[in-house]
């Protein structure tokens, strides 16, 4: 495997303004999961994208590629707390098409770090779905976490669907067709015990924008739903929350071993349902399991330690102010931050030292070595 080159260069250090590298083209279809899918022209935009006052005296500049929608939100506000809580990193948000593009345009130097979900870096590790025909010479390497969207299944109330083995035969939206959390999903069911229940499943392929209608006139027995606990589902999600009676698909062990089994994503219980992602109705559960897709800031192998550190840092201790602003994002503490770790996958040494600092490092994680970059991917 090929190892960076040595004229890259990911850091302007104590001089103004956000050197960005461009990079033509957009990857490929991948897109946030919310309903902000890419506009029709490239998605490129490699200009300052610095949405806040530059701190002229800060001793870093770092850019930071993120998303549509969500992830945007998310990625603004910690630009936001950066600017608040720190004199040495001056932080900048740039534009960056999805998860996977994020991805591939890292590798291609336009950013020191950005936002991805860990079912896309456990894909471009291992070389699998896109990155078998298109794969990476470079990881970005683990950060910390930004927030879950955890996905279930709920059924319309007057099907004959209570759990989840009862899917086989019926009508099923797991999302509309590029959306991460419906990439997600369907890879935890084709694998493991719920294989041949999927199988049988007739998956319905439709905008999301159509899908609450559907439900509603009959075309969909079941969709799945997903969102950030304590702030709620996504938006079309509560649409058919407004509109259709529904119940939860009740979990079964197969499916729990499937989740579990699934690298790419995590696996939650919760006990309080209705009140984590703001149900406007009965969901007929006191109890559900999901599978998370875990959004999480990743840097570029040569992105200096100190700043990468610093970030993390304030991730971990002054998350409340990132949430004044938006409330998805999730830690709340250094445990937080590193709950979706990847085994087997490289930190950012500068995230590691935070970690091991804070007492929440686990000796079997793995620390980049700038000298073995390429013997990561698998």
């Amino acid at each position: 495997m090929a190892t960076n080159s040595s004229n890259r260069r990911r850091f302007l250090q104590a001089a103004g303004g956000v050197g960005v590298l461009g990079l033509a083209g957009c990857l490929d279809d991948d897109v946030d999961p919310d309903e902000d899918p890419l506009d029709d022209d490239d998605g490129m935009d490699t200009g300052d994208d610095d949405t806040g006052d530059d701190d002229d005296d800060a001793e870093y500049d770092i850019s930071i590629g993120t998303s549509t929608g969500g992830t945007m939100d998310v990625g603004l506000a910690f630009e936001a707390a950066v600017s608040q809580e720190s004199d040495l990193v001056n932080y900048a948000t740039v534009e960056s098409p999805g998860y996977v593009g994020t991805v591939y345009r890292m590798q291609a130097d336009a950013f020191d770090g950005g936002i991805s979900d860990t079912n896309t870096m456990n894909k471009a590790q291992n070389n699998l779905d896109m990155f078998e025909e298109d794969p990476v010479e470079q990881l970005p390497w683990q950060g910390f976490l930004a927030f879950p969207y955890s996905i279930y299944v709920m059924a319309r109330e007057d099907t004959d669907i209570h759990t989840f083995d009862d899917l086989a035969g019926a009508s099923v939206y797991p999302a509309e067709p590029g959306f991460s959390t419906r990439a997600t999903t369907l890879e935890v069911w084709e694998e493991g015990p719920t294989a041949d229940v999927y199988e049988e499943m007739d998956i319905v392929d439709m905008d999301v924008s159509d899908a609450p209608g559907a439900m509603e006139e009959g075309r969909i027995d079941a969709a799945i739903a997903y969102g950030t606990p304590g702030v709620g589902n996504t938006g079309w999600v509560v649409e058919y929350d407004s509109r259709v009676d529904v119940r939860y698909v009740e979990h079964t062990d197969d499916l729990v071993d499937s989740i579990q089994g699934f690298d790419g994503a995590g696996f939650t219980e919760y006990d309080n349902p209705e009140e984590d992602f703001n149900w406007g109705q009965d969901i007929g559960a006191d109890e559900i399991v999901t599978w998370d897709l875990n959004v999480v800031f990743t840097f570029h192998p040569e992105t200096p330690n100190e700043p990468v550190r610093e970030l993390t840092r304030i991730a971990a201790e002054h998350g409340d102010t990132v949430r004044d602003s938006e409330q998805r994002f999730t830690p709340a503490s250094a445990e937080d931050c590193v709950a979706p770790a990847l085994d087997d996958y490289p930190f950012h040494p500068g995230a590691a030292e935070y970690y091991q600092e804070a007492g929440v490092w686990d000796d079997d994680w793995v620390v980049g070595d700038r000298d073995q970059i390429g013997e990561y991917i698998n």
